[in-house]
């Protein structure tokens, strides 16, 4: 019994980095050449498929949990309570830094989880290792952050100040003025296109390429001021909620929204993704907390919030951290089931909390509010097991510099962000008549006075030896001059000779000397 066991769960894993089986019958392929390369790739894929879950035995990590005893409940206990029965290395990752002079706080953790960007509301600014306590810079501006991020890895960070934004490097040294970027609210970073995004009081989503240097494009929302701004981590779409109530999904390629989507009865306060960019968590000033299925763009369940949340956050594993005043919530599978009751609470007394963001790879929560910056504890929260070459929180300065140099070389072109990140490289497999009819009706809607001629493509017209010789009748050429000379020379002869005319010329005694 222990072998079928055995069978039955490595073909649940295997299936699980299956590729979506595809429509084509390799067998009714007449062309033999493309029938070996997709039988190949099929290979490929399913070797891949096996060598994935064959390596999962070396995910030895699993991840944390908090279970509450008999009447007890999860959401009861306390960070002091935990710090309490935590070992030294947990101990040590719990802090709160007071900072009451220059809040409230916008935070950001770098990919690797490594290290911790802080932006102060009236100025002041800091990066810094927050496990070893290793500081990399602290500045103050003097004037606003709005807001704070980090770029490709920790070397530098991009910071909306009061009217420009402005590129530091981990020193604090100002290395660009981004003048395009006015007045922006919210940034944010897309690492595998070396994209930085920003949205701002002009109500302007501008894309600036940060390897070239380059300003992609910026769009016109044409909702007004905004300052709120999510990206979907599966494709890379820009999600933007607006002051009527309304979110909108943007792309580069594209300057409309490519979805608009009413969530709430008032104005948008926070957004957040999942990992796998199916669900979407939104609050508004109507008091609601929204949980969306971006695939069908439903609602699913809907919260009641006492004060609106003012910022949320998604970790790795599922769970939703919101931010209303000072209290902090924490909920659990909150996608699945309409939960009754929160994973885990926490009150930052006396001061509102501004930012949300959960670090990679560590059950931790940071909290950026008006007092200064908060550590917090949550089990469960964290992905256990790391991919080194997507992200290593334990990289040497040599790894990060082939890191960068790779990540340069896969960067992904902005003209490839859609909605389907599948939809490239697939067939359209629908009938040429349904094509035919659909081009027929979107004819006649433009022309409604005309009457639709279907148009014949002439067989022949457009071979390889036609293109080719109509690309060579613009070619000069000596030789073919000549000739050509020589064929019109005879033609007017035989012109000559059909009119009965001498086709020699009269010669004089003059032409001896020619």
């Amino acid at each position: 019994m222990e072998p079928k066991k055995n069978a039955k769960q490595s073909h649940k894993i295997i299936k699980k980095y299956q590729r979506d089986p595809s429509n084509i019958k390799i067998r009714n392929l007449e062309d033999r050449k493309l029938k070996t390369k997709l039988r190949q790739s099929e290979a490929k894929a399913k070797q891949a498929a096996y060598n994935a879950a064959q390596s999962e035995i070396l995910l030895t990590q699993d991840e944390g949990v908090l279970e509450a005893d008999g009447l007890e409940r999860t959401w009861k206990f306390s960070q002091s309570l935990l710090k309490q029965n935590v070992d030294l290395n947990t101990q040590r990752k719990m802090f709160n830094l007071k900072l009451n002079d220059f809040g409230p706080y916008t935070i950001d953790y770098t990919r690797n989880g490594r290290d911790l960007l802080l932006g102060g509301r009236k100025g002041h600014l800091a990066s810094f290792d927050w496990q070893t306590g290793k500081l990399g810079c602290e500045l103050n501006v003097a004037e606003t952050i709005r807001d704070v991020t980090w770029l490709h890895n920790n070397t530098m960070f991009a910071v909306a100040q009061k009217k420009y934004t402005f590129i530091y490097d981990k020193t604090g040294m100002e290395l660009h003025c981004l003048k395009d970027h006015i007045e922006a609210n919210k940034l944010t970073f897309l690492p595998y296109h070396f994209l930085l995004c920003s949205v701002g009081n002009a109500g302007y989503l501008k894309y600036q390429d940060t390897s070239t240097g380059q300003l992609i494009v910026e769009h016109r929302t044409k909702l007004g001021k905004c300052d709120t701004m999510a990206q979907n981590p599966y494709n890379a779409i820009i999600n933007l909620g607006h002051s009527n109530g309304t979110v909108t999904l943007w792309s580069p390629t594209m300057s409309t929204p490519l979805v608009k989507m009413l969530c709430h009865q008032g104005p948008v306060q926070a957004i957040s993704l999942d990992n796998s960019g199916h669900y979407m968590a939104t609050s508004g000033l109507d008091g609601q907390l929204k949980v969306w299925d971006i695939r069908t763009y439903k609602s699913l369940h809907s919260y009641f919030t006492p004060k609106p949340a003012s910022t949320l956050s998604f970790s790795a594993k599922g769970l939703l951290a919101v931010g209303a005043g000072s209290r902090l919530t924490v909920w659990k599978d909150i996608y699945l089931k309409k939960q009754k009751e929160p994973y885990m609470t926490h009150i930052i007394e006396g001061s509102g909390i501004q930012d949300l963001a959960f670090c990679p790879f560590e059950d931790i929560l940071g909290a950026g509010h008006a007092n200064g910056f908060s550590s917090l504890v949550i089990p469960g929260s964290g992905e256990p097991n790391f991919d080194t070459f997507e992200a290593n929180p334990y990289q040497t300065v040599s790894q990060r510099q082939e890191s960068e140099v790779h990540a340069l070389l896969d960067k992904i072109q902005p003209d490839m962000i859609t909605l389907d990140p599948t939809f490239i490289g697939k067939i359209d497999r629908v009938h040429t008549e349904v094509l035919k009819e659909e081009s027929q009706k979107a004819w006649e809607a433009n022309n409604p006075t005309e009457k639709f001629v279907p148009a014949n493509k002439k067989r022949g017209k457009s071979s390889a030896q036609n293109r080719y010789l109509r690309k060579q009748m613009n070619v000069i050429d000596e030789k073919r001059m000549a000739i050509k000379e020589i064929v019109d020379k005879r033609a007017k002869d035989h012109e000559k000779r059909k009119k009965g005319q001498s086709t020699e010329e009269t010669r004089t005694a003059l032409d001896r000397f020619k």
